[in-house]
């Protein structure tokens, strides 16, 4: 039975192979743990073998974690839907946030992120697909709204995350891929804005993500194990 260690460095391994097919720096290319449903010893296990990012989809689960976990030095990631409610805490105990989709959301992350800490890092997710089911700003209405993150203080506006529909399909991944891709470096461009972040990419099509210039690549599955949505 393999170990999480054995996961980290399977993935790792194939994260360097997809950098070497596209002539990417492997450095270029950041691993995040997705520990949704995952218990904190997993996570503490996955920090014994070298990771130190952590991505959570759940607010009081995350908490928990934090909270067993707070003698390690982890960097705490968001990437779930965000509701109102929950922004405050997400402010206050989080160093990135790749799921804002609207204004809203950023203007209440903004007022309570505390002055102590380094400013909020955010991606905007962008529903790529289109998708009914999905999260995400539409394309059309990027420009607006990451001009209007862009003037928040307390935050840095970082690039885009994208969950497009699943396939199997290599070439349908990376066109979803580059498609996300060619609106960061729109935006880039037309705002002047620094980005440098896309953060897309999954167990299943990591590789893809990467021959289209993923910088975060979010795993669970690969290095967990399927998830129990009964602990969550």
């Amino acid at each position: 039975m393999s170990t999480i260690a054995d996961n980290i460095a399977q993935v790792a391994e194939r994260i360097r192979n997809a950098c070497q097919a596209t002539q990417r720096d492997p450095h270029g290319v950041q691993l995040l743990a997705v520990s949704k449903t995952k218990p904190a010893a997993a996570l503490r296990e996955a920090y014994a073998a070298g990771l130190r990012d952590f991505g959570e989809n759940y607010l009081q689960e995350a908490l928990g974690k934090q909270q067993e976990l707070a003698d390690l030095p982890l960097s705490w990631h968001f990437i779930g839907p965000i509701q109102s409610n929950k922004t405050r805490a997400i402010a206050e105990h989080f160093a990135w946030v790749h799921s804002v989709d609207r204004l809203k959301i950023a203007q209440r992350l903004s007022e309570q992120r505390p002055a102590d800490l380094p400013p909020l890092n955010i991606c905007i997710q962008v529903n790529v697909s289109g998708e009914a089911s999905k999260s995400g700003c539409s394309p059309a209405d990027l420009p607006d709204l990451a001009s209007a993150i862009s003037a928040l203080p307390r935050l840095q506006l970082r690039g885009l995350m994208a969950i497009p529909e699943p396939t199997e399909d290599r070439a349908a991944q990376e066109a979803a891929f580059a498609a996300v891709q060619a609106l960061n470096n729109q935006l880039r461009d037309s705002l002047k804005l620094p980005l440098d972040t896309l953060s897309m990419g999954m167990s299943h099509d990591l590789e893809a993500a990467i021959a289209q210039g993923a910088t975060w690549v979010r795993i669970g599955t690969a290095l967990f194990g399927a998830r129990d949505y009964s602990q969550s």
